[in-house]
C-alpha cells in the first residue's frame, strides 16, 4: 500500500481528500486552516497538521498530494522533493516554466514520480473520443472547439483563467491531436478583476489541425463543452455529464458508457505508476508544455500578436 500525505484540504484539495480516504491510502494531511484541519480530521479519523515541515518529518510517506495555490506548488514540491517523495501536483503543475522545468528534472534524477491533475484526460468521454480519433471511424479529426463557461471561482486568488482553466484544454488538444502546437494567438480580457477572466485562444497544429479554445469567469451558467469536427462528420462531448454524441451524415450515435470520477481514476494511476515504477498518464513534462503555451498565450495577448511555438529543444 502506498502511504500518501496530502497538503492543501480547500477548494479542490477536499475532494483529494476524499479519494484518498476511499483508496485506504490517506496517511494523514496539512493545511494552515486549523478549523479545516480539525474538521477533516474527525470526519476521516486521520492525523492533520497545520505545519509541513513537521508532517513530512513525523510521517511515513512515499507520496505527497499537493492541492494548495498554484504560485506555491514550486516550494512545497522542492521540499516533498528533498524527502524523496513521489508527487502529484494540482495543475498548473507551477506559475512559470523555469519553476516547472527544474521540478521535471530533479523528479527524473531521482527516479520519483511526477504527476500533474490534468484530470480531463480520466474522463471516460474523452477516453472514448481518443479511441475514436485513433481508430478513424469518423475519419480525420480537424478542429477542436472547447467552451467553458462559469462565474469566477472565489478560491482562485493568485492565477487568472488561462493558468487555472484554459490549461484543462490546453492538455486536452495536445493529447487528441497527439501532438505539440506549432502557433498560438489569444485575446484575453480583464472584465470583472485585476487578472483575465475571459480567453479566447487559437491554437494550430499543422496545416489542417486547429483547436479553439473560449474560456470565461463572466457568464452565470456552467458549461464544459467540446466540439470535435472530422472529416466524416461532428462529436460532441459534455466534459459534466460525460455524454457523448457522434452525428455521421446518415445517422446519430450516443455511446453509453458508465459514469465514473475523473479524479479517482487520477488517483489511481498515480498510485498504480509509484506501485509499478511507470510513467503516470500525465507527467511533468506534459504539464510543462502545457505551462509554456500557457505563457505563449500571456505572450500573444501582450504583443497582439501570434507567438510561434517550438518544443524541440524542452
Amino acid at each position: 500500500m502506498v502511504n500518501v500525505g496530502l497538503v492543501g484540504v480547500g477548494g479542490w484539495g477536499k475532494n483529494y481528500l476524499r479519494v484518498l480516504k476511499e483508496l485506504d491510502s490517506l496517511s494523514s494531511f496539512c493545511d494552515i486552516d486549523s478549523e479545516k484541519v480539525n474538521y477533516y480530521s474527525l470526519k476521516y479519523n486521520v492525523k492533520g497538521y497545520e505545519d509541513l515541515e513537521t508532517m513530512l518529518r513525523k510521517e511515513s510517506l512515499d507520496a505527497l498530494i499537493i492541492a494548495t495555490p498554484a504560485s506555491t506548488h514550486h516550494i512545497i514540491a522542492k521540499k516533498a522533493l528533498d524527502y524523496n517523495l513521489n508527487l502529484l501536483i494540482e495543475k498548473p503543475l507551477c506559475i512559470s516554466s523555469m519553476e516547472a522545468e527544474k521540478l521535471v528534472i530533479e523528479a527524473a534524477d531521482k527516479g520519483l514520480v511526477l504527476a500533474v491533475g490534468h484530470i480531463e484526460r480520466f474522463n471516460p468521454a474523452v477516453e472514448r473520443l481518443k479511441s475514436i480519433i485513433k481508430n478513424g471511424e469518423l475519419g480525420e479529426l480537424l478542429l477542436l472547439e472547447f467552451h467553458r463557461e462559469s462565474s469566477i471561482p472565489m478560491h482562485i486568488k493568485d492565477v487568472g483563467i488561462v493558468f487555472d482553466t484554459t490549461i484543462h484544454d490546453i492538455d486536452t488538444a495536445r493529447w487528441l491531436f497527439d501532438r505539440e502546437p506549432n502557433m498560438v494567438f489569444a485575446r484575453l480580457s480583464k472584465v470583472m478583476g485585476d487578472r483575465e477572466d475571459s480567453a479566447l485562444v487559437l491554437l494550430g497544429f499543422d496545416k489542417t489541425k486547429t483547436a479553439f479554445l473560449s474560456s470565461n469567469w463572466i457568464t452565470p451558467r456552467r458549461i464544459r463543452q467540446l466540439f470535435s469536427v472530422f472529416v466524416k462528420g461532428v462529436a460532441t462531448l459534455d466534459f459534466i455529464t460525460q455524454e457523448l454524441t457522434l452525428d455521421y451524415p446518415d445517422k446519430k450515435v450516443i455511446p453509453r458508457d458508465r459514469w465514473e470520477e475523473p479524479l479517482m481514476r487520477a488517483v489511481k494511476n498515480f498510485l498504480k505508476a509509484i506501485e509499478k515504477k511507470e510513467k503516470p498518464k500525465v507527467d511533468g513534462r506534459d504539464a510543462l508544455n502545457n505551462i509554456k503555451i500557457a505563457e505563449a498565450i500571456m505572450e500573444s495577448n501582450k504583443r497582439n500578436a501570434p507567438i510561434n511555438l517550438n518544443f524541440e529543444k524542452i
